[in-house]
């Protein structure tokens, strides 16, 4: 048992969390207690309080955080790498705990595994009571796959590995299986987190990255993520502004496009890409989460482009140590900690909810150190 930590309780659509007191932790061989010391608000925790779709209540939400390990349960536990955890480690921490025996995991879909449980995700129950980020402190379950970062890394460049940066590194492994990322013409659908991540990650890989964005302010933040020509979807693809242009302006004499990433969610974006992206490319989907819209697909194009689409959805424990590697380096060549654009206590989470909902920046932050 150790001391008493304190969560913000979501119960249900059209309520307010409540801070709740969870008087003590029982850990099992395995497990950590971390102290969570920055959580970043995703937009899937404002897709379930917006009733979106459907959550388990009671709910501690939350599952981008980095934090200190401040207890271990017996037998202690291990980053991803083999490394023994000590107290007073900072990590960051998967955002699914696969069971590791299921024929998903034997097949290492661990993300998908048939009995996985996701941090922020879980209806809040007696022996994992501390589930979600949006608390003082994390119970992280033994299998959860986890990685020590340094001291001098901001948080506010950490906390999003664990879900927007390690989703990143999983697509564009996905992409560079089919095409070759280094000299290519990469278009990026979105630029909101995942967005202006997959830009940089995709420029880090030598591509040269179009961004489509129909917000101007996200579409200029781009320009800051390395990318090299923006388009603007509300207007015609042949538009001076629109996709043909920018892709033109980046691609120089290399103007075919063999990737596209949608990073997006919309169908039109996903549209665009499928009649954009060149002979032999591939078109890796992220943000299409939530049933929408048909999106019919030419068989014949299919054939005739030679043309792959994939599907991603989180990621390997392999995603989440190439997201720390990446920020650890990228983080000063690139402006992550400027994009949490507000910071508030965590008891505030409402406030900094309504916030991420209103488009104010790609991250909003809560502290329980505030």
């Amino acid at each position: 048992m150790f001391p008493s930590a304190t969560a913000m309780v979501w119960t249900g659509e059209g309520h307010a969390h409540e801070a709740v007191a969870v008087p003590g932790v029982r850990l099992s061989p395995g497990d950590a207690l971390v102290e969570v010391e920055l959580a970043t608000v995703c937009g899937s925790d404002v897709h379930t309080v917006l009733g979106h779709h459907a959550a388990p209540t009671p709910l501690i939400l939350g599952h981008e955080q980095v934090g200190r390990v401040v207890a271990l349960g017996q037998g202690g536990a291990k980053t991803t790498d083999g490394h023994r955890v000590s107290l007073g480690e900072r990590i960051v921490w998967s955002v699914s705990v696969p069971c590791g025996r299921c024929v998903r995991c034997r097949r290492g879909l661990g993300q998908r595994c048939v009995d996985v449980q996701r941090y922020g995700h879980e209806r809040m129950r007696r022996g994992w009571e501390l589930s979600g980020g949006f608390a003082t402190h994390a119970h992280v379950l033994a299998g959860t796959p986890m990685v020590a970062v340094p001291d001098d890394v901001p948080a506010t460049v950490l906390a999003p590995a664990s879900c927007a940066t390690a989703t990143v590194a999983a697509a564009i492994e996905a992409a560079s299986e089919i095409a070759v990322l280094d000299g290519a013409v990469v278009v990026v659908t979105g630029a909101g987190m995942l967005g202006l991540t997959a830009t940089a990650m995709a420029t880090d890989a030598g591509a040269h990255v179009v961004v489509s964005d129909p917000v101007d302010e996200r579409r200029e933040t781009a320009f800051a993520f390395g990318a090299e020509a923006v388009a603007d979807p509300r207007v015609g693809v042949n538009s001076p502004r629109g996709l043909a242009a920018a892709i033109a302006k980046a691609g120089g004499r290399r103007v075919d496009c063999t990737v596209g990433l949608d990073m997006s969610g919309a169908p039109d974006a996903v549209r665009t890409l499928l009649t954009t992206v060149d002979v032999g490319g591939v078109v890796v989907l992220v943000r299409s989460l939530a049933p929408g819209a048909d999106l019919p697909l030419d068989p014949e194009q299919l054939i005739r482009q030679l043309l792959t689409v994939r599907g991603v959805h989180d990621y390997a424990p392999r995603h989440l140590e190439h997201a720390v590697k990446f920020l650890v380096g990228a983080g000063s060549r690139f402006p992550f900690a400027e994009q949490v654009a507000s910071m508030l206590p965590l008891a505030e989470v409402d406030e900094a909810l309504a916030l991420a909902a209103a488009g104010v920046g790609p991250r909003v932050a809560v502290s329980p150190r505030m």
